[in-house]
């Protein structure tokens, strides 16, 4: 297992620049894939009704149902949530409609079953996590130096820290540098929309229907549920060189193909449903890379396995974008 250390700050892994040199030069007709889709709303509407659906029906029943909303939350609310992140992802790239207007609104809808606004925050700080990508000052995605320190190789503070991960990622937003300021115009916006339809909810289905959307957002991003292994997957240290890493498993299917990590760094201007397109494309650049097969087997070694700790993960500057093998075609 490479173990890179937290400590450099200064700079970021270029490897996805220099491989997407490489795979447009061999495959140039990787840029068919490149543009919008606009099935990516079709299913936001869908995972909203669905999710108003159910919060409804567990409002009815009332607040003595929460282990139900509890079981709920944990085995639906938190696959249909985290869908609603790819969106949000898909949308802040410009990847869903022409209009970054029209994205931006796209991103609101996609966040209202969070109960929590979360979207332009996101917006803010995660452009910054591709141009800077494992660089201390600018990525959020990377362990704050007090993380790090807490955590070691413990099992139950590893555990703990994918508990409580949604917390810990708003934590960290008080070290970046150099972004876009998170409260602006849309973040105010995306707080007063998620404010109103909470107040909405709550009081045309009663609490047990707010408690439901807050534990499939908590659920869908932390929790110890399988999905948060998707955090330690992306960019933890798993194999020589390499800082980041994808998820070739069934619940992409689920999880809008946010496993293929590796070629959204490569070309954020793809949509999710083309991500696999690409990988088919450019085998001889992907098939090489050390990849994730299960999100619950990679849950369970990263907490009980010493050798995995807050430090494994790729807080890379010059060091892994300068010796990845990125492997390039025979002549």
């Amino acid at each position: 297992m490479n173990v890179i250390s937290i400590s450099a700050t200064s700079s970021a892994d270029r490897s996805h620049v220099e491989r997407r040199r490489l795979i447009l030069e061999a495959h140039p007709e990787v840029k068919s894939l490149f543009g919008k889709d606009d099935v990516t709303f079709k299913i936001t509407a869908a995972i909203f009704a669905g999710q108003l659906l159910i919060a409804a029906i567990l409002g009815w029943l009332g607040l003595a149902y929460w282990p139900l909303a509890l079981l709920l939350a944990i085995s639906i609310g938190a696959f249909a949530n985290h869908a609603n992140f790819v969106v949000i992802h898909d949308a802040i790239h410009n990847c869903v409609f022409e209009s970054t207007f029209a994205n931006k609104l796209t991103a609101l809808l996609a966040d209202l079953p969070n109960a929590f606004p979360t979207a332009m925050g996101f917006r803010c700080y995660h452009i910054k996590h591709h141009s800077h990508l494992s660089a201390y000052d600018y990525d959020a995605d990377i362990p704050s130096r007090w993380e790090a320190d807490w955590v070691g190789s413990s099992t139950w503070r590893k555990a703990a820290w994918l508990f409580f991960f949604p917390a810990v990622q708003l934590a960290r937003l008080s070290r970046l540098k150099g972004t876009v300021p998170i409260m602006g115009l849309w973040t105010y916006v995306n707080i007063a929309v998620i404010a109103a339809f909470d107040v909405f909810v709550l009081w045309a289905f009663g609490p047990n229907a707010l408690l439901y959307l807050f534990l499939s957002f908590w659920f869908s991003v932390g929790g110890l549920h399988p999905l948060s292994a998707r955090w330690v997957q992306e960019h933890f240290a798993f194999g020589p060189n390499q800082g980041t890493f994808d998820y070739y498993g069934p619940l992409n299917t689920l999880a809008l193909n946010i496993g293929y990590h590796n070629e959204h760094h490569d070309f954020h201007e793809i949509p999710w449903r083309r991500l696999p397109e690409l990988t088919k494309m450019a085998p001889e650049f992907y098939e090489p890379l050390a990849c994730h097969r299960s999100w619950f087997a990679l849950l369970v070694t990263f907490v009980f396995d010493p050798r995995y700790s807050l430090r494994t993960r790729s807080a890379n500057v010059e060091l892994a974008s300068a010796s990845q093998a990125i492997p390039v075609p025979a002549e």
